[in-house]
């Protein structure tokens, strides 16, 4: 483990590519039983905008069946519970894991090259499964966020630990400032007022946009016509990567940097005093989760428009999700150096291939809801669809431990690494 200084990162890379991190040699159990949790609760997030247009992800009129009132709720639960906080805890864990290749790497007397042509692969990965099976890709975003993290690897943790901290309460600031004032313009009188009536207009148009996309889209998926949806996302959203990255880049980019400085302060593997990990841990999420509520209380009170779920996601609750994402991984960090049994084994498995269980993942769905497979989207509501969700855990449980005791690799890891180190791997045990 890195202390406060640490080996030279800039080295230059004078030896040839050769693997990091063998299957089962270097790991650190904790991260991947994190990751294996955090890859399934990122679809529990992302089931919705599965099975029906992508704007029902938060806004339940979008919704092309009823959308009832327990259902309404259901969106309060995974709002205070779930959104959000899986992908953030990806982030941090993508950040950890970019160290602790880089730790390797500096070993062999390689560096950042190595680790910016894994991260190249990465973005190119995201932008086939952008344009090709799912628009609510994030691996593009962490291609190009962890190019830009790449840049502070020779901080110190402490500067790390800080720069992500205040890099996030940024992202509060600019992320609140940017749909602050959006529910009130939409959804109430002040819209009507004459300084504001244009950008009630303009508010309303973009949001009539957005809900005829999704009419569109659902007529392109459900008829089965796979080319034309393809086609529709080039010409019609080839120009939202920009928008997307800068929606989430002052989140992603800090909580890898924390990330970074949670692995090298010992945070996965006992470095830090168990009580005091757990206390922070506890403080953390609690206090989290109860700024987080009234939140959610406050969208569904004012009856789930399309501007109060889009600020209450973006804006209102990144400070408390962020205190979330925080106590979560510390107390996850202490469950999984200690945890055991089948079911623990299975979800370390499922963090271990998580590339391939968050690609295969959009592959399943693809099946299951495109028109020329399943049929099923737009046919299936909040509840169904998390019986979907349900389903699908249970294969990703299945197929990974089995897997991983016969190769050294899940698939797409492995062909991952191939492309990193331009070679061939033997993927059997």
């Amino acid at each position: 483990m890195s202390a406060e200084a640490t080996i030279t990162p800039d080295m230059k890379d004078t030896k040839p590519a050769a693997p990091i991190a063998a299957s089962g040699t270097g790991r650190i159990g904790s991260l991947d039983f994190i990751r294996g949790l955090a890859v399934m609760g990122i679809l529990a997030a992302n089931i919705v905008a599965f099975g029906q247009p992508m704007t029902a992800y938060m806004y339940p009129d979008a919704f092309t069946v009823p959308h009832s009132e327990a259902e309404d709720w259901m969106w309060v639960a995974q709002f205070v519970l779930i959104d959000g906080k899986m992908r953030g805890l990806f982030s941090l864990l993508f950040g950890a894991g970019m160290y602790l290749f880089l730790e390797k790497a500096w070993a062999r007397g390689q560096g950042r090259w190595l680790q910016a042509q894994r991260l190249f692969w990465l973005g190119l990965f995201g932008l086939l499964h952008y344009f090709f099976i799912w628009r609510g890709d994030i691996l593009f975003l962490y291609g190009c966020a962890g190019l830009a993290a790449l840049l502070f690897v020779g901080l110190s943790r402490r500067k790390q630990l800080v720069l992500g901290l205040l890099g996030y309460l940024g992202g509060v600031l600019l992320y609140g400032g940017f749909v602050g004032l959006l529910p009130a313009v939409a959804d109430t009188e002040l819209g009507e007022r004459a300084a504001y009536a244009q950008m009630a207009e303009d508010l309303e148009t973009e949001k009539q946009a957005d809900l005829a996309d999704g009419a569109l889209e659902t007529e392109l998926i459900s008829s089965g016509d796979y080319a034309g949806w393809v086609s529709h996302n080039f010409s019609a959203h080839a120009g939202d990567l920009p928008f997307f990255l800068f929606l989430f880049w002052f989140e992603t980019l800090p909580l890898m940097l924390i990330g970074m400085a949670a692995y090298r302060y010992g945070l996965f593997d006992g470095g830090v005093d168990p009580g005091r990990q757990r206390r922070w841990g506890w403080g953390l999420l609690v206090i989290g989760t109860a700024l987080t509520v009234p939140v959610a209380l406050w969208a569904k009170d004012g009856g789930l428009t399309y501007y109060g779920t889009l600020a209450a996601m973006v804006g209102y609750s990144m400070l408390p999700r962020g205190l979330v994402i925080l106590g979560l991984v510390a107390l996850l960090a202490l469950w999984g150096q200690s945890a055991g049994g089948w079911l623990a084994e299975r979800i370390a498995a499922a963090g271990r291939a998580a590339f391939t269980n968050y690609l295969g993942t959009s592959v399943v769905m693809l099946l299951v809801f495109h028109g020329w497979a399943g049929g099923l989207f737009g046919e299936l509501g909040r509840s169904e669809l998390y019986l979907v969700m349900l389903a699908t855990w249970v294969l990703m449980l299945l197929w990974s431990k089995p897997w991983l005791e016969r190769y050294r690799f899940g698939p797409l890891e492995w062909l991952w690494r191939c492309l990193t180190y331009r070679k061939l791997f033997a993927l059997r045990r």
